[in-house]
């Protein structure tokens, strides 16, 4: 199973830029605390990339998300 543009996919990626763009953050502020560059998070956001694990654990510490209440939301949408 791809997961790369599924629905869950898709619904994680949403949920990552609305909080981002909630706490104010931009690409540019994101990336910098990632230690990436912007292009990084614009990959991510637009669903060119997947997200490991410890990707998602690092993102929620820098946009104030509970890696767990991200999973679980995530259970509920429907593939």
């Amino acid at each position: 199973m791809k997961t790369i543009n599924s629905k869950r996919h898709r619904a994680l990626i949403e949920l990552l830029v609305e909080q981002r763009k909630r706490i104010g953050l931009t690409q540019a502020d994101l990336a910098n605390l990632l230690n990436e560059h912007q292009s990084f998070v614009a990959r991510l956001e637009s669903g060119q990339r997947r997200i490991d694990t410890i990707e998602l654990i690092n993102l929620c510490e820098f946009i104030d998300l509970d890696p767990q209440e991200v999973i679980k939301a995530l259970k509920v949408v429907a593939e």
